[in-house]
């Protein structure tokens, strides 16, 4: 108590001794940054989004979506247990914004990828109580209506490739045949695949004369979560 009292009734003695303390915690978090290239591990199966994919996420984001799901699972066992393997950081490298949330009024998106079928979601979108009884979620009928909007489609490429994503050429210059690509089954998805390897490719509203906004953020939907290996990680090993 008595070493205490020298700072509690010197103001300038506490004010140094705070800006010491706050010192030394600033660079045990910062130096490591100097020396390091990326904070993030890098984790087989990531790649940049498809065009529809992107597009859908982008649709996601006007949506608000985030606003009622997160897309990321804490450590927690009731959480893992829940929602599946704890979300990596590898996972959101591509992500700009993240979509982590802050709070969850619906469940977490993280692992909804491959959880329920394309009719599923078409209902769910159409008219949320149809399969969830007791769910709050507001209605979006007018998805399947609105085709894709691919006015800055290989622009949109190019921003995120200016903040790391790693777009190339062949990618922007192939987008605006990726994005009809990948909702029609019948079409040549060999570059498509070459491109993006393990893309989800099929008519995800069911409509084949249109690419709708529907399409594009089922097609997002459906590949979250599905690209990584979580048999590599041993999630019970993290808890303990």
């Amino acid at each position: 108590m008595i070493k205490h009292e020298k700072f509690e009734k010197n103001s300038i003695l506490l004010l140094l001794g705070t800006l010491l303390v706050v010192s030394i915690g600033g660079l045990v978090e910062l130096a490591p940054t100097f020396y390091l290239d990326t904070t993030i591990e890098k984790v087989d199966g990531m790649r940049p989004y498809t065009p529809l994919e992107l597009a859908g996420r982008n649709i996601y984001v006007r949506e608000g979506c985030y606003n009622c799901h997160s897309q990321m699972i804490r450590s927690l066992r009731d959480e893992v247990e829940r929602y599946g393997h704890y979300s990596l950081a590898a996972e959101s490298m591509y992500d700009h914004p993240f979509q982590w949330g802050s709070k969850r009024t619906g469940p977490d998106l993280a692992r909804v990828g491959g959880k329920y079928s394309d009719e599923w979601h078409r209902d769910h979108f159409a008219s949320p109580k149809s399969v969830v009884p007791e769910s709050i979620m507001p209605g979006y009928p007018f998805l399947a209506d609105r085709q894709v909007s691919t006015d800055h489609l290989q622009d949109l490429l190019a921003t995120n490739r200016i903040v790391g994503v790693p777009y190339t050429d062949d990618m922007i210059e192939n987008a605006m045949a990726d994005i009809t690509a990948q909702a029609n089954p019948d079409a040549d998805t060999e570059g498509l695949l070459e491109r993006y390897p393990g893309a989800i490719v099929r008519d995800f509203d069911g409509n084949r004369r249109a690419v709708t906004e529907l399409d594009a953020l089922i097609a997002y939907l459906q590949m979250l979560g599905t690209l990584v290996d979580f048999s590599q990680y041993d999630a019970e090993a993290f808890q303990r």
